[in-house]
Order: C-alpha cells, then structure tokens, then sequence
C-alpha cells in the first residue's frame, strides 16, 4: 500500500521508525515552516528552508544502527556551533552546493539508503500567521506559540503570511495514495502547517485513500490549552476539507509522577469525547528520557495498529470487489 504521512518533527519521526519495518511504500510529508533552534538559525543566515524536521524525518526512516544516522543527529554542545546538528547543516549545504532544497532532500536520502520518501510540503519559503480569539495576529511559528502560552489565547485560524504552492511530487504522491495519516505533532504548528499550503487540500478532496488521524497523547501549551478528542479532530477535519475515516487515539502511560509534571506545565491527558467506530483507542505510549521524561507514542505500537486497520481495510476493499461488479453486470 502507498501510504503517506503527513507532519513535522518528533511525532511524525516517531511513527516512521515503526512503519519503515512493514511492506509499505512510505512518503513522508513534512512541514517547512519551522522557525526555531538550529532550523531558524540556518533559515535566516543562509536563506534555505528549515532542515530540522526534515532531517528528523530521513533519519527516522534510515538503519537505525548506521553510523550515518548517528552522525546527522549528532547535536554540537558547545563552541561557535553549539545547538546545531550535523544533518542540518549538511542539508543547508547540499541546498547551496545543488540549487535546490529538493535535490538537497534526494542526496541526502541517498546518503542514509532511507526507506521511502521524505518530501517537504512546498519547495518554496514560508511562515505561519496565527489570528487568535483576542483579535491578535501573530506571524511566526515560535511567536505563535510564545503568545498562545503567555496569553493562554487560543488560534480561531491559521493560515500562511504568504501563500505558497505545493510541492508537485507531494500532489502526485497524495492523489495516488492507499492512505494518508495526519499526526502525530503539534496540531497547527506541525500537522496544520502542512493542509494550509495552497493546493493541498483540494488533492486531499480528489484522493480516496482512507484518513486517519493520530491524535495527540496530551494537550499542548501554547497550542491546545484544554482540547478534547472532539476538538483536535474538528480542526484537522476543518483544514482537511474532508472528514477522517479512522481516529486513532494513545491513553498515556499510567506514571503519577511524569503525569504530575505534564499537568504543573499546563498539559493534561485528552479526553476522549468521540465515541463512533471511527475511533481505536488503546495504550500506544511509552516514557522515554529527552533530557526529562517525557511521553511519546511508542513506534512498534502504533505501527502495529495501523499495519492491522490498514491490512483490514485492503480486505474489506477486495472483498467488495465482486459484488461491484454483479451490480454492474
């Protein structure tokens, strides 16, 4: 199956390295409109697309035991180049060296022998503009979440500063998908950065591969203060243009001491206000160490779970096959 997933950073490259270990054809839509750390750095000095959560990505879907992936992960701690990792600026310079953050992308996927694709959503420049329920606007992804977590506001419409097309291989790759997965990642900087690029909801209307999203663990401060199931998917279903097949949801991990943690930050568990058969919910999460613990989705888990719903949906399309075809007959 042609499966793609749709996304930006940590979440998107925590499914990756569970769905690169099944028979799929992967592509990897990624967000290009990261303006913080080292991305921000090299996308204002040099004038290239944000490498971050691209190189996230290409590494998600690389031999985790290669050397290679090692080496582009790898974070400077200190000195004039501390904050910045080697990948980003190996893709900042195949962009140059090339002409092209797309040739750059392709390189660099060769380098690491990735299994699949990794595409970012537009080949051009582009910043978010967030418009907040106190009338405010605010332009920038790390703006838009510094305001949203001073003001405890929330975003009534994201959009872009300017608008950008879509890349042409992510519109050949979506119309002619088996499925599209939204998520995981932070709803609007991460996963709605991707539907409001010009172009990209009206192939997400023409596609029929099977939607499904995967929802965040727990709320997010500084995007989505006091969200429920029921909100997330009405803001990916809004943007989408078109309704989801499948939401599939991760309880977290039942630790009282990272939880308390989470909540003294102004997260909390999403609550489940969704209640059809569109909805799996099971325990998809595990606590890893990121300089604190933290909950993520678990990638064997997840990927699990959508290799079983997309392998029952493959059977269920065959299985009415047959009854098409007396109908016509």
């Amino acid at each position: 199956m042609k499966v793609v997933a749709v996304g930006g950073g940590t979440g998107l490259s925590t499914l990756l390295r569970g769905l690169k270990n099944y028979p799929f054809d992967i592509t990897a839509v990624v967000t290009i409109t990261d303006e913080g750390g080292s991305s921000g750095i090299l996308r204002e000095e040099l004038n290239v697309p944000p490498p971050g959560d691209i190189r996230n990505n290409l590494v998600a879907l690389a031999n985790s035991e290669s050397i290679l992936s090692t080496l582009f992960n790898y974070r400077f701690q200190d000195g004039s180049l501390k904050g910045h990792s080697v990948g980003n600026i190996i893709l900042a310079a195949l962009t140059k060296i090339t002409g092209s953050f797309a040739e750059a992308i392709a390189k660099a996927s060769d380098i690491l022998a990735i299994k699949g694709r990794v595409l970012p959503v537009s080949l051009q420049m582009a910043r978010l503009l967030a418009v907040f329920e106190d009338g405010t606007h605010v332009v920038g992804e790390t703006n838009i979440v510094e305001y949203s977590k001073k003001t405890k506001n929330r975003i009534v419409e994201l959009k872009l500063h300017e608008p950008v097309r879509i890349n042409p291989e992510v519109q050949k790759v979506l119309e002619e998908s088996d499925a599209v997965i939204f998520g995981p990642g932070s709803l609007y900087t991460s996963v709605v950065a991707n539907l409001v690029i010009e172009g990209f909801q009206e192939c997400i209307k023409k596609s029929h591969a099977v939607k499904i999203y995967i929802s965040n663990i727990m709320t997010q401060p500084g995007e989505t203060f006091g969200y429920t199931l029921k909100n997330h998917v009405k803001e990916i279903e809004r943007y989408a243009g078109v309704s989801v097949d499948y939401i599939i949801h991760s309880f977290p991990p039942s630790n009282e001491e990272v939880l308390k943690k989470y909540i003294e930050k102004g997260a909390e568990p999403v609550k489940v206000d969704i209640h059809d058969n569109r909805v799996i919910t099971g325990h998809y999460s595990s606590i890893i160490f990121e300089g604190e613990y933290r909950i993520r989705h678990d990638s064997i888990l997840i990927s699990e779970i959508l290799f079983n719903l997309l392998n029952s949906v493959k059977n269920q399309k065959a299985e009415r096959k047959p009854s098409d075809l007396e109908v016509k007959l």
